[in-house]
């Protein structure tokens, strides 16, 4: 209580501050009506100023302002500075009327334009996808915006179901935890990905990302490695978290969740200036989640604090620092590999007889993964023209705990076998101490400009990227604990089992899942501390070209420098784009060529008894990609369509002769291709609605002669549909009152397929969801029900991941 009495006081303080001078209020939107987020909106008068930046929907507030008249002033790169004469007045709120900026080539327009209701999952401008300042529709790359708002009205929870709503995306794996990898693992236009970048920077994570300080999640697709490299995302794209910025006002926000099997989470967001004579501002997000598992065993526990803080120096320098601490401790989600290397005894779910509720784990059994980032950044106007981004992050995040799985191995295979089982199979259970810890430090510098060469605009980006990765790990080897049998023939296994053993009477999990019983396993195990440091410099440019106002073209170009103890290796990275506007800021037919990169190390070889070491050159993916944008009716409809073709070149593949010597080559290829749409729309006052659909065909055209001509198991399901509408009464005695419905359809998944094995099909699957809620501008009440319809249902990577069953969850929220 001790340390929480500065704090309330500092709140009370800045809160009487502001109760004793003026507050002013408003929005900033373009000349088609769009709101602009991070605008610069500064209020000054005899040489000093005071400012703030505009949230993601063009709003702004600035308080404890002494009453006179004041000269306000908007800027933003790419539009004509605005500046207003105001008059301010003591303990009163002055609402400044929308003010509209235009963009740099057009004429300034004094107009303002009414609003309509805004479309609330509609997002119309990012500056991470091509890091500046670009509107959806003049950008020749597609990218996919899960926004705070469609977050709250799903009552969302956790990151896996926030990326239900993304076209394509589907989990591969869930969380592991373990070491370097233990983050899930989602499909992006069939390549797998991971979580790992924040405000377009590095931040790292070994379990599932906390959406308490996510304002949106933004989904870039498309091989981006010309602006974002290769260490960290994939050819399919890329997974940004943007977080909540503080704001020049005091607000805040208090919500509690309640739910099936134990589900209790609470969330803190307070908003509060620092200081008003220097626009220093705070914002703290918080959050406290427990719930137990759907099977017979299984939790997570996790605390997360996120503090943030802006400091608008002047209308031309500003900082901007976040930090997140997460301490989350889970135990094992379900995961059961199949068998790699012999024919499978089961293809499908009903061969399997897998009861959906068991888990094959104990409590006992957990891991830690406490994770850290913090992130700086500091913004210089140089001009009306350049705007300097300097960046620096570093992220830690730690595997503490036990770490099992179940694999189907050589020797659960050779019992499945020699017990002559008639069905299902047997697996083993592998068991790790994890203790590792990957840090990442990133230092960016970015140039963004906006200018004319005669009469062509120019925005252009040109920047400098360090990456330091550092991998420690004193783990402990995989043991064996015991045996697990899936299927409907116990009895048939049991006796199989006491012949062989002749032990007592065995059961379907011969495991041992108490912390002593896996400690004795663990204790004559050798610990082979490892340390792997790997630094990437980079060097890029990005120019968005306006040939004529309704056509522009994106040129970029990236030079990346890759080297660790054992090898260095450069790559080069272009992208193009062409955007045409047949009616401009409505709708865009656009087209562009986009690469990806992999570092690939040296490998040896062994010819005729001689040992050689043979170098490769960096592995390449490219996309094209053409489709067309619409943003219609005021933003009431916004949507995207498109088809992509993408090859992957050089991959490096090794020929085994058998007789002791072997060699590799670089001629590896695969071809994923597909179709995407996304629907956005706000047809009448009140409905929402987000909707998407994805076509993904895949196949490895040459490569590992176990997968040649097949379907890669990374590529997730041929079809994919998300669907959410949300409707609230806007007037009459029904005002504030609201339903929601949805669902997610997932195709036919093969899961395993290789030539060596067979296939492992997943069957489809729909899951409808629903929401009924009531709301006001200081509180609401939701209570949504997810599967509804109690569908059984699996994801997987080479392995059956088993999904939660029908759950309901009640959200109380209250703002102050």
């Amino acid at each position: 209580m001790k340390k929480l009495l500065p704090i309330l006081s500092l709140v009370l303080f800045a809160t009487g501050v502001a109760a004793q001078n003026g507050t002013i209020r408003g929005t900033v939107i373009s000349n088609n009506n769009t709101p602009i987020e991070y605008v610069t909106i500064t209020i000054g008068k005899n040489g000093t100023a005071k400012g703030v930046l505009t949230d993601s929907k063009g709003n702004y507030e600035i308080s404890g302002i002494a009453s006179g008249a004041y000269l306000l002033k908007a800027s933003s790169v790419g539009f004509k500075t605005r500046e207003t004469r105001i008059v301010v007045r003591a303990n009163e709120v002055t609402i400044i009327p929308n003010i509209i900026l235009t963009e740099q080539q057009e004429q300034l327009d004094e107009v303002v334009v009414e609003g309509s209701k805004a479309n609330r999952y509609a997002q119309r401008e990012s500056a991470y996808v091509s890091k500046m300042p670009l509107k959806d529709i003049e950008n020749p790359q597609v990218s996919n915006n899960i926004g705070s708002q469609l977050l709250e009205d799903q009552v969302i929870t956790n990151f896996n179901d926030a990326l239900r709503n993304a076209p394509g995306v589907t989990m591969l794996w869930e969380p592991t935890g373990r070491g370097t990898d233990g983050a899930g693992y989602f499909a992006i236009r069939g390549f797998a990905v991971q979580p790992t970048m924040l405000n377009g920077l590095p931040a790292l994570t070994n379990g599932s990302p906390e959406i308490a300080n996510t304002e949106r999640i933004e989904v870039i697709k498309g091989p981006s490695g010309t602006l974002y490299g290769s260490s960290l995302i994939s050819y399919g794209g890329l997974i940004n978290i943007v977080t909540k910025k503080p704001q020049g006002m005091f607000r805040g926000n208090v919500a509690y969740t309640a739910g099936s099997y134990g589900q209790n989470r609470v969330t803190l967001d307070v908003n509060t200036p620092l200081s008003t004579e220097k626009d220093i501002y705070l914002r703290v997000n918080s959050a406290y989640h427990t719930q137990n598992s759907f099977q017979d065993a299984g939790f997570r526990r996790s605390f997360y604090v996120a503090p943030s803080l802006s400091y608008q120096v002047n209308d031309r320098l500003s900082f901007f620092i976040n930090t997140e601490i997460y301490n989350g401790r889970s135990t094992n989600q379900t995961m059961l590999f199949l068998d790699r290397s012999h024919p499978l005894r089961v293809h499908n779910m009903n061969e399997l007889a897998y009861d959906h509720k068991r888990s094959y784990t104990g409590n006992d059994l957990y891991i830690d993964n406490p994770t850290y980032s913090l992130q700086a950044q500091m913004n210089y106007k140089l001009s009306d023209n350049w705007t300097s981004q300097t960046s620096f992050s570093t992220s830690s995040a730690k595997s503490d705990g036990y770490y099992s799985y179940l694999y189907e191995s050589t020797t659960s295979a050779e019992t499945a076998a020699s017990v002559s089982l008639n069905d299902g199979i047997v697996l083993s259970r592998y068991l790790s101490k994890q203790n590792s810890e990957t840090v990442g430090t990133d230092i960016q510098q970015n140039f963004i400009g906006d200018f004319k060469i005669g009469s062509m605009r120019n925005r252009i980006v040109a920047g400098l990227d360090y990456l330091k990765t550092d991998i420690s790990s004193n783990s402990s080897p995989y043991v064996m604990n015991g045996l697990v049998y899936i299927g409907s023939d116990l009895e048939t296994f049991n006796q199989g089992i006491l012949q062989i053993t002749d032990a007592a009477r065995y059961t379907d999990d011969s495991g041992i899942l108490t912390q002593a019983g896996t400690d004795a396993l663990l204790a004559g195990s050798k610990i082979n501390p490892s340390r792997t440091v790997q630094e990437i410099l980079s060097v890029y440019a990005s120019d968005v070209i306006n040939l004529l106002p309704e056509l522009s073209a994106m040129a970029s170009i990236r030079v990346d420098r890759f080297w660790n103890d054992t090898y260095n290796q450069t790559a080069f990275s272009p992208k193009f784009g062409l955007v045409y506007q047949p009616i401009l800021d409505q709708v865009s037919v656009f087209a562009n060529y986009m690469d990806g990169f992999t570092n690939v190390a040296p490998q040896t070889e062994v010819t005729g008894g001689i040992t050689s070491v043979r170098s490769f050159n960096p592995e390449h993916a490219t996309q094209f990609e053409a489709g067309t944008k619409f943003n219609l009716f005021k933003d009431k409809l916004t949507a995207v369509v498109s088809y992509y073709d993408i090859q992957v070149k050089d991959r490096v593949l090794r020929i085994d002769s058998g007789d002791g010597n072997y060699e590799y080559t670089q001629d590896g290829e695969q071809r994923n291709k597909g179709i995407e749409a996304s629907v956005n729309a706000n047809p009448v006052e009140g409905l929402n609605i987000i909707a998407g659909y994805s076509y993904v065909d895949s196949r490895l055209e040459e490569g590992d002669a176990a997968f040649k001509g097949r379907r890669p198991e990374s590529a997730g399901p041929l079809n994919t549909a998300n669907l959410w509408a949300d409707y609230q009464f806007t007037s009459g005695k029904l005002q504030g009152f609201g339903l929601g419905f949805g669902g997610n359809y997932a195709g036919e998944n093969k899961i395993m397929n290789r030539n060596n094995t067979g296939a492992f099909t997943l069957p489809e699957y729909t899951v409808l969801n629903a929401s009924v809620f009531y709301g006001t501008k200081d509180f609401r009440v939701t209570l949504k029900l997810n599967n509804i319809t109690d569908e059984e249902y699996y994801t997987g990577w080479s392995t059956i991941n088993p999904q939660w069953t029908r759950n309901i969850s009640a959200n109380f929220s209250y703002s102050f």
